[in-house]
């Protein structure tokens, strides 16, 4: 009995669903392992994380924050004025590489604005880690005003930095100085942080006018973000001024 051509085959497989995939897995020897290997993982640097973190936890709670970590003022609307003393004297006295960046990202609030700017500005310099550096210049971008302008332009012009300048470009956007637009200009020309310079000019809008000239290029750039943000900023500097 002739076969048919293996193209022309109806397959009957039924295909699998999430839940079941789920199950199988669960019943899986060695997915199981990995599983209790990765608990025990975070585990571990749960507690590697406390210990460094002890002097620190303490200190807030006796503030009267209780805490674990400091996940719970991250990406919060709380105040927590009285907290960010506490994370600024901490930063630069603890050695351990996720309770500083936890520190950090803590920081990124307007609580912490401007206080908390000339301190980031000395662990940036200070850090060999890129992933701290993107961390601390996001920061930056929430707390810094005019008074650290020309620490942040000193370190965004500087290269060594690479993508971790991202930020610090944006950050440009929140200054008064009349030479913020000058700056970003200049940064257009930077390959590693254009698309975030062109993000800046965008916040600016109207005040950022006289770098209209200068984006038009950004029209076909490889990256759709890139050119979303073009497009973003041209329609902002373009848009009638409300009378």
């Amino acid at each position: 009995m002739r076969s048919e051509p293996v193209s022309e085959r109806q397959t009957t497989r039924k295909p699998i669903t999430a839940g079941e995939l789920l199950d199988r897995l669960e019943r899986d020897p060695l997915y199981i392992a990995r599983m209790e290997e990765w608990e025990e993982q975070k585990e571990r640097n749960r507690r590697e994380y406390q210990e460094a973190a002890a002097p620190m936890l303490w200190e807030l709670a006796e503030a009267g924050f209780p805490v674990d970590s400091l996940d719970v003022f991250i990406n919060t609307a709380i105040d927590y004025k009285r907290v960010v003393p506490i994370l600024m004297h901490w930063l630069p006295r603890m050695d351990d590489r996720w309770v500083k960046e936890s520190i950090v990202r803590s920081l990124t609030t307007r609580w912490a604005r401007p206080a908390a700017a000339p301190l980031l500005i000395d662990e940036y310099r200070r850090t060999q880690d890129e992933h701290l550096k993107w961390a601390i210049g996001n920061a930056l971008s929430v707390v810094a005003d005019d008074s650290a302008f020309d620490d942040l332009v000193e370190l965004v012009r500087a290269k060594s930095h690479g993508r971790a300048r991202e930020m610090l470009a944006v950050a440009i956007a929140n200054m008064k100085n009349p030479s913020a637009v000058d700056v970003l200009i200049e940064l257009l020309d930077d390959e590693e942080i254009a698309g975030h310079a062109l993000s800046a000019i965008r916040k600016l809008g109207k005040r950022a006018i006289k770098a209209r000239p200068h984006i038009d290029r950004f029209l076909s750039h490889p990256k759709a973000w890139v050119r979303k943000e073009e497009q973003r900023a041209i329609a902002k500097m373009d848009k009638p001024s409300a009378r």
